[in-house]
């Protein structure tokens, strides 16, 4: 069997047209990306639970293979705030041993995806449930920041979402200079746009904050403000690559939350590439980036990173400054790698409280309180699947609220559907000016006569509505007829719960006395039935018509045959 791979990296294709002009704008964009993404690569590190160095990492080798290997032109990839949850539960759970073997699983994980050509996947998540798990991370980043944003007095912070909110209110006191710094980071953050979209507001907020400290600390004799360099120890070295030590018992335990990673990073980076492609006019191949997505999940772990996925305001950033290739993504990669090999000793002065600002403007972002406060009106079935996604994704876990919000969703997707069929019946006669499969030459209606029952499904005939046709007619009442005729012209599809139940109804139709007639079964629904050996109950290929007319002629011959009977 020959595999049809559908694997064609961007990278290649725009090199074929590539001049200098193309070159010198990804250049730029290259830049200032790499500059962007340099103060929330060392932010969503430490967030994670691990070294400031190993976000820039990710950043590095990620963000290089995807845009080397991915299916977008302008997609950067790099550590995001939507892995900060999963990536703290893995290391508290099973250690950084647990999350690089996570990771790595997760990225075949993206790879299979994207070889079986489900890159379409993000169709098939709705879409209450990833507001609600985004709204919820970002809820979460927001809580996990509190402690250095004002600089509370709290010895061990719980790992739970309300104990967290437990020791902030019996916290005893508070930095004063803390506080401050990180309040007035996120002003920094906000304000910068104003007067310019081209400088990020964190970088600034980080560079002021930052000589601001030092200042204090050299001048005003203040000591009571953390930074990276009092948690931890910064190296500036590129970490050879290792493989961890690889056991069934292991990846068994880390199924789960490998499985979450490549959900959530499938989403986040189809969704990433989809708004840009809404922005350039592309189109970006959905397999082929899961398959480079995968790639940069293998290879991120092996330098010591951690989960990457495209993040869409670094890909907005990139393509706003004027990012047109891969190029772009690669450069920015390279300006990390510079900034990571001569200037990351100084990023040990950067305040803690600063960087606390840095992850509640970014989780703000996140929430899309304002998608959050919409979906609020829609259907009391997607406001269930909202809130409840939203509250197991802060008071549990990511994986808990994917896996039972999917659950509930599914289930009320099978309850719509069902609702959707009906079964009726039509009495006395049917209206030919209606009914586009009668055909009468000097008739407006076909009488129904006496002794004959017509029932009609309309839609979907499947396990959410398979007993429906039996409550319609085991619960009428009058004399029992003698033939049923049951128009199928609108029912798209039926499944083996359908068939079963209409094998039900014929039996006990036949003990009753009473013969089954179909009328207009479409060719799929015929050859199911077919298949299920189903017309073997109706006796005769005589009682499976094309339209109502002849169904109502095999009706009456049906009647005139039992009347004959009698006699």
């Amino acid at each position: 069997m020959k595999l049809n791979l559908d694997f064609h990296p961007r990278f290649f294709s725009t090199l074929q047209h590539y001049d200098r002009s193309i070159f010198l704008s990804d250049l730029l964009a290259g830049i200032i990306v790499g500059i962007v993404a340099l103060p929330l690569a060392i932010a969503f590190g430490i967030a994670s639970g691990v070294s400031p160095e190993k976000g820039i990492i990710t950043a590095i080798v990620a963000g290089l293979a995807i845009s080397l290997f991915g299916g977008s032109k302008v997609q950067i990839g790099g550590p995001t705030g939507a892995f900060i949850v999963i990536v703290c539960g893995i290391i508290n759970d099973y250690g950084i041993e647990g999350l690089t073997l996570a990771t790595l699983m997760a990225g075949v994980f993206l790879i299979a995806l994207g070889v079986m050509r489900l890159g379409t996947i993000i169709k098939y998540i709705p879409y209450p449930i990833i507001v609600g798990f985004t709204s919820g991370i970002a809820l979460t980043i927001f809580t996990t920041q509190v402690k250095d944003l004002l600089g509370l007095n709290v010895q061990s912070l719980p790992a739970d979402f309300t104990g967290k909110w437990m020791a902030y209110f019996s916290a005893t006191s508070f930095d004063l200079w803390s506080a401050s710094i990180g309040l007035l980071s996120i002003v920094i953050i906000l304000l910068v746009p104003k007067f310019s979209r081209r400088i990020p507001g964190s970088l600034v907020a980080i560079v002021v904050m930052t000589v601001g400290v030092v200042l204090l600390k050299q001048y005003g004799g203040v000591e009571t403000v953390e930074t990276i360099g009092d948690r931890f120890r910064i190296s500036s070295s590129l970490p050879s690559p290792s493989v961890p030590a690889l056991s069934w018992e292991g990846m068994r335990g880390l199924l789960a939350p490998a499985l979450t990673i490549a959900v959530l990073g499938a989403i986040e980076s189809l969704l990433s590439a989809a708004v840009a492609d809404g922005v350039t006019s592309d189109r970006h191949n959905s397999n082929t980036e899961l398959i480079g997505q995968g790639i940069a999940n293998l290879l991120s772990p092996l330098f010591g990173g951690i989960p990457a996925t495209g993040a869409i305001a670094r890909t907005m950033t990139n393509i706003d400054n004027g990012g047109r290739t891969p190029i772009a993504g690669i450069v920015h990669a390279v300006v990390l790698l510079l900034i990571f090999l001569f200037l990351m000793p100084l990023a040990q002065y950067i305040p803690m409280a600063c960087l606390a600002g840095v992850l509640v403007v970014v989780s703000y972002n996140m929430s899309g309180w304002r998608a959050f406060s919409a979906l609020l009106k829609n259907p009391k079935s997607d406001v269930l699947v909202l809130i409840v996604t939203f509250l197991l994704t802060v008071l549990f876990d990511l994986t808990v609220a994917i896996e039972v919000g999917m659950v509930i969703a599914c289930l009320l997707f099978m309850r719509r559907m069902a609702e959707t069929t009906a079964v009726k019946e039509i009495l006395d006669e049917i209206d030919a000016s209606t009914e586009t499969d009668v055909k009468l030459e000097h008739e407006e209606h076909l009488v129904i006569p006496e002794g004959v029952e017509v029932y009609e499904i309309n839609g979907p005939y499947f396990f959410g509505a398979g007993n429906r046709f039996e409550d319609v007619t085991e619960n009428r009442p009058g004399r029992r007829p003698k033939v049923r005729v049951i128009r199928m012209r609108k029912v798209p599809f039926v499944d083996s719960t359908g068939i079963y139940n209409l094998s039900n109804l014929c039996r006990r139709s036949q003990k009753k006395g009473i013969r089954i007639v179909l009328s207009g079964v479409n060719p799929h629904v015929h050859a199911a039935l077919k298949k299920a050996d189903f017309y073997t109950l109706l006796g005769t290929s005589e009682n499976i018509c094309p339209n109502i007319n002849v169904a109502m002629r095999r009706a009456n011959e049906l009647l005139e045959e039992s009347e004959k009977e009698k006699k």
